[in-house]
């Protein structure tokens, strides 16, 4: 029998007959349903990596479609997201069944309410709102700066958790779970956890493409082959968001409380990586070198800290925002280092009428020279959006490495914003925290960027973006191991992206 794959246009004519189903009811307002189709084209010289003098830029269009349905009950809360993200020209024009399916699902979960004053039904009454909210759900807490849903990136952050989220007199909690486990075959014993996303196939030493042992992640040398070194570049990638090795499982904890103009917030967050050795396997004739995860524990790292956002005076007659934030890493880092990091951050807005300007500092931990083997000083900002601090060139914390010796970030960011359009300007100074060697300066460079929004419609808004990067190309190219010769030191970027975001049951006033 031949199983027919799910396409998009499938799946929305099942949720609209479904829909047809609710409406006969009375529940049609507790009901939403919308979409998002958000384009952007963008030409690439110089992203993330510095390019060589004789390169010719890079150009694609990238899509996401995405179809939302949420439904509210007095105790249930329920939302689905099923999202499609492509390149343009990825697929050929007509597929096989053999190509696969491209849709995901990107949020699928149900908030049990537990308790809620404002409802006389339930008799739990000592918490002003309790909820449990399971399965797949973005997250996001403050600026996320650590933990956010990445929406610049079309794919976008999800995480598959549990949260208990408690509300009461202006106090905010949650706390969060999450385990991973990359399959429920029948035979799997141990808790231990091999990453996702590894290669099918990879060269072994002697350059003969074998399937990936199971169980590993392989090593490879700037060839090509699996050698016992690697490519430093990736056997131990000063990287972010978990970089080649997702969590096994973390905890997490935030706590708010909003008091008159100022927010405070704390943060705790405990995520552990599975334990590796490395080794090598027989195959094709030859070896494959890599991490072998049989080790059935993990490398705990925790991450706390706070934030304060005071706001003084009001928008109308001139208000001067501040942002302040310290966090700590402690613990061991994915691959059992002893870890000892911190960030901290501090900016200043001036907020009148249509108007937003002000600087800012970052500050990121580095390792120093002289950093033993076994020790690790260099702060991972975890999971959030490093586009939205760190330069829209995403140079630093982002899928490019980052530096492993530290970062400081001064910048000045400032925003217009009218009836049906906003424009912005940031400028970033970027420098190490701690030189790479005693004969290289921290200086990395400047970054400027540019973006302008227009909002067409009520569902339709388009934005036009360009950022250029004016490098120290020797300090840069070191820090992020680069050996090209003859770099450009001038990056370039430019994108424009149409978001269109329909509510599919919005009905015009008569």
């Amino acid at each position: 029998m031949k199983i027919r794959k799910l396409t998009l246009t499938k799946l929305i004519n099942t949720v609209f007959i479904l829909f047809i189903c609710f409406f006969s009811n009375k529940s049609v307002a507790q009901l939403s349903l919308n979409g998002q189709l958000r384009l952007r084209t963008e030409i690439r010289d110089g992203v993330g990596n510095l390019v060589s003098e004789d390169s010719t830029p890079a150009s694609f269009i990238s899509q996401r479609t995405r179809l939302n349905f949420g439904y509210k009950w007095d105790r249930l809360n329920f939302g689905a997201t099923v999202q499609d993200v492509r390149v343009w020209g990825q697929d050929a024009s007509s597929i096989s069944n053999a190509d696969g399916n491209k849709l995901m699902l990107h949020e699928g979960w149900a908030e049990l309410i537990l308790a809620n004053k404002a409802d006389t039904t339930i008799g739990f009454k000592y918490i002003d709102n309790l909820s449990l909210k399971i399965g797949r759900q973005e997250l996001v807490y403050d600026d996320a700066r650590l933990i956010g849903n990445l929406d610049w990136l079309q794919q976008g952050r999800r995480f598959d958790m549990a949260l208990l989220k408690a509300v009461h007199k202006g106090w905010q909690v949650d706390i969060g779970f999450a385990y991973n486990q990359n399959t429920d075959t029948f035979g799997i014993t141990g808790t231990s956890y091999i990453p996702g996303n590894i290669p099918q196939y990879v060269k072994n030493d002697i350059g003969i493409l074998v399937s990936t042992p199971p169980g590993m992640v392989p090593l490879t040398a700037a060839n090509g082959n699996s050698s016992p070194t690697g490519n430093p570049a990736y056997t131990n990638p000063p990287n972010t968001n978990a970089g080649n090795q997702d969590y096994k499982h973390f905890k997490s904890l935030y706590i708010s409380k909003k008091i008159n103009q100022t927010k405070i917030s704390i943060l705790g967050f405990q995520d552990a990586f599975g334990k590796y050795t490395l080794g090598s396997v027989a195959a094709g004739g030859g070896n494959v070198y890599g991490r072998i995860f049989n080790v059935n524990s993990t490398n705990n790292r925790y991450t706390y800290g706070a934030m304060v956002n005071p706001v003084f005076g009001s928008a109308l007659q001139g208000a001067i925002a501040i942002q302040a934030a310290y966090y700590q890493q402690q613990g061991k880092d994915r691959d059992g280092k002893n870890l000892d990091a911190y960030h901290y951050t501090v900016s200043a807005s001036y907020l009148k009428g249509q108007l937003a300007i002000g600087p800012g500092l970052d500050v990121l931990s580095g390792n120093k020279i002289g950093t033993p083997a076994t020790s690790n000083k260099r702060f991972d900002p975890l999971y959030g959006t490093p586009h939205k601090f760190w330069g829209y060139m995403d140079f630093f914390y982002a899928g490019t490495n980052s530096p492993a010796s530290g970062l400081i970030n001064y910048y000045l960011k400032s925003k217009f914003t009218a009836k049906n359009f906003f424009i912005a300007g940031d400028y970033h100074y970027f420098q190490l925290q701690n030189k790479l060697t005693p004969a290289l300066q921290k200086h990395l460079g400047n970054e400027f960027d540019l973006t302008l929004n227009y909002t067409l419609n009520k569902y339709t808004s388009v934005e036009l973006g360009y950022s250029m990067m004016f490098a120290n190309k020797d300090v840069m190219s070191a820090t992020k191991g680069q050996s090209i010769p003859d770099l450009n030191e001038t990056g370039k970027w430019g994108y424009m992206a149409i978001n269109i975001r329909p509510d599919f049951l919005y009905k015009k006033p008569q």
